[in-house]
């Protein structure tokens, strides 16, 4: 079996895949200071606890946008897994053609994203991903990664809202009944969700107009990404396990046969 770790900003998702399909995935909030030992052992009661026996991890594969983790992550593969992670980066094969001005600025999470939404869905292609900052990607059929753009994440967005004005709390982010709310609350509901579902739309619109190829496909991942695409008119997909797909087609492209 192969473990695959995607690091972000706020979550660590771990998935394990048994041949090529997905059995189990967990969640866990990202914390810089756990050690490998914490992180070793909390992840070994989640196999536990669904019935996986750690000797049947055979490899590990992790993306990361916090540089700071990796240490205890990498630590804690190699304690409590005997393995030697292979990490996403310079020197590991993707088979995507980054025309970034710098390619080394690109993070691991979007050329995943990326690998996996031609590989499943083919291209032209526009990737969105609602992570801590939602970032916007565009690929070609022929897996030229043209660019992208990033935005301050919904929950980044509505908590920024509730911190700076004094009066407004802070609400749930659900879907609200109507544009013209009644209350604090679902106002707040309101501009977030249905200002949040405009911003995409317009991004998406202004990344088909760049890029060339008839039918661009829109696909979506993370967590809020359902919420989203029920109101949108540009995502066409929504898959939820986007990324760890994407790193077990990473890991495949580069094991020795």
């Amino acid at each position: 079996m192969l473990l695959t770790v995607d690091v972000g900003n706020t979550n660590i998702v771990f998935g394990v895949y048994r041949d090529n399909e997905l059995i189990k995935n967990w969640r866990m909030s990202t914390d810089k200071s756990k050690t490998a030992d914490e992180l070793g052992i909390f992840l070994k009661q989640l196999l536990i606890h669904d019935n996986l026996d750690i000797e049947d991890i055979e490899d590990v594969i992790i993306s990361s946008v916090v540089p700071t983790i990796m240490y205890s992550l990498q630590h804690m593969t190699l304690k409590y897994f005997d393995k030697e992670a292979m990490v996403v980066g310079p020197g590991i094969k993707t088979g995507m053609k980054i025309l970034y001005d710098d390619p080394k600025q690109v993070g691991a999470d979007r050329i995943v994203n990326g690998v996996a939404a031609i590989k499943k869905y083919g291209g032209p292609i526009i990737v969105v991903d609602f992570g801590t900052a939602t970032t916007f990607c565009g690929i070609t059929e022929d897996m030229q990664y043209l660019g992208g753009a990033i935005a301050p994440g919904i929950k980044i967005s509505s908590d920024a809202l509730f911190q700076k004005a004094a009066k407004l709390t802070r609400v749930e982010l659900q879907m609200p009944t109507r544009a013209i709310a009644k209350t604090t609350n679902e106002s707040m509901q309101s501009g977030i969700i249905f200002g949040y579902v405009g911003l995409v739309d317009h991004m998406v619109r202004l990344f088909k107009d760049e890029m060339t190829g008839e039918n661009i496909k829109v696909v979506a991942t993370g967590g809020l990404s359902s919420l989203i695409a029920s109101k949108s008119n540009e995502i066409d997909i929504v898959d939820k396990f986007l990324t760890l797909d994407g790193l077990k087609m990473i890991y495949d492209l580069n094991i020795k046969r």
